[in-house]
């Protein structure tokens, strides 16, 4: 396949337009549309078959980071110093077991793309980003959003290209 327009110029037209919704009031995390846009093609590229294993493992990883600190900030107060430690770390260890765990069924099958809404809701949250900063929820929907509109951008980044068969 030949890009009628090159694809470096369609991604860099498409990345350009992640300042609009990371803009106020929104404050929606860029980074969350490039770590899925990427992670698409890492999978294989934007076809239907990835797209139907990634968009239900992205928000599974982001509800599960959101629990995960939720949980943390409640127990936190009864555990100072090194126990607090400790307790975050077990924590996070049986949530992500139970998240990882989930990759052992049909839906949830691709557990890499658990970790790109993972990560995302992390960085959004403690970063400040979304709509209310600090709000748990808030930030799960602004990464909900933006991690389902990175395998957009990779479907659109092939598509605006105009690819067509070389002869």
């Amino acid at each position: 396949m030949k890009n009628r327009i090159p694809s470096e110029i369609v991604a860099s037209v498409l990345a350009a337009t992640t300042v609009i919704l990371s803009l106020p009031p929104t404050n929606f995390p860029p980074w969350a549309v490039f770590i899925t846009w990427a992670g698409t093609f890492a999978a294989g590229g934007p076809t239907k078959e990835n797209l139907k294993k990634l968009w239900p493992v992205m928000p599974l990883g982001s509800f599960t980071a959101m629990i995960i600190v939720l949980v943390i900030q409640t127990t936190a107060p009864m555990f100072p110093g090194n126990w607090g430690i400790l307790g975050q770390m077990i924590i996070i260890f049986v949530f992500n077991a139970l998240m990882m765990s989930l990759g052992r069924t049909k839906l949830f099958q691709f557990v890499p793309g658990m970790f790109f809404g993972f990560a995302s809701y992390f960085a959004t949250y403690f970063g400040g980003w979304g709509p209310t900063k600090g709000n748990l929820f808030a930030a799960f929907i602004a990464v909900v959003i933006m991690n389902f509109l990175g395998p957009i951008y990779a479907w659109l980044n092939v598509k605006l290209s105009f690819p067509v068969e070389e002869k």
